[in-house]
C-alpha cells in the first residue's frame, strides 16, 4: 500500500522547478517518488551531513551540549536531568532505534497504582510523547516511566539527532513536573 498517491500507477506530467529540463516529460509515481526523495536528500546532505546512529554520536551531542553523562556497566548511557534519571539508548539490530527513557525521582505505593495508570493513560490519550507507563517491583513500589522512540533509519543528521535528543529530554521532564504537581513531595512541603 502506498501511503501518498494512489495504488494505480498514474502519469504525472511536472512543470518545470527549476532545474533542467530533466524532470520534463512523464513520470509514474514511482518515479516521481524516488526524484522528489532524491531532491529532499539532497537538501538535507547539503545543510546537514547524515551518518548512521551510534552512543559515540550521542555522547558527543551531551558533551558539545554541556550535559554531565555517565556509562553504565552495561555499557548504557544515562544522567540526571532535574534529579529524573534519563538513558539514551541506541537499540535495533543496525543501531537504527534511538530511545530516551527516563524515569521519575520517586516511587509511588502498590495502593496508588490506578490512580498513576490513569494519569499515564490520560498522558498517552493527548499527547504523542513521551510513552508513559508504570513498573511494579517485586517489593510493590511503582516506577513511573517516559520514553520517545524513533526509528531513525540508515542515518541521521546532526540537527534531527539534535532535535530528537531534546524532544526526549523535555517531553519526558514535562510528564515528570506534571507528576509532581499531582503528587505533591511531603518532604518538600513541610520546608
Amino acid at each position: 500500500m502506498r501511503f501518498f498517491g494512489s495504488r494505480r500507477a498514474s502519469k504525472i506530467r511536472p512543470t518545470s522547478v527549476g532545474r533542467d529540463d530533466e524532470l520534463a516529460g512523464d513520470l509514474h509515481d514511482d518515479e516521481l517518488h524516488d526524484r522528489i526523495e532524491g531532491l529532499l536528500a539532497d537538501e538535507v546532505a547539503s545543510d546537514d551531513a547524515l551518518a548512521p546512529l551510534s552512543r559515540e554520536r550521542v555522547t558527543d551531542w551531551l558533551e558539545r551540549s554541556g550535559f554531565s553523562y555517565f556509562v553504565d556497566s552495561d555499557g548504557d548511557v544515562g544522567g540526571l536531568w532535574h534529579g529524573w534519571l534519563f538513558y539514551f539508548l541506541v537499540l535495533g539490530e543496525r543501531s537504527e532505534v534511538l530511545q530516551v527513557r527516563g524515569q521519575w525521582h520517586r516511587d509511588l505505593s502498590i495502593d496508588r497504582l490506578g490512580e498513576i495508570l490513569e494519569i499515564c493513560n490520560e498522558w498517552n490519550a493527548e499527547r504523542i510523547w513521551p510513552k508513559t507507563y508504570v513498573r511494579v517491583r517485586d517489593d510493590g513500589s511503582v516506577v513511573v516511566c517516559a520514553e520517545v522512540t524513533v526509528d531513525a533509519g540508515s542515518a541521521v543528521g546532526e540537527a534531527q539527532l539534535d532535535q530528537l535528543l531534546q524532544c526526549g529530554l523535555s517531553t519526558g521532564s514535562m510528564f515528570f513536573e506534571h507528576l509532581d504537581t499531582t503528587f505533591r513531595d511531603p518532604l518538600r512541603d513541610a520546608s
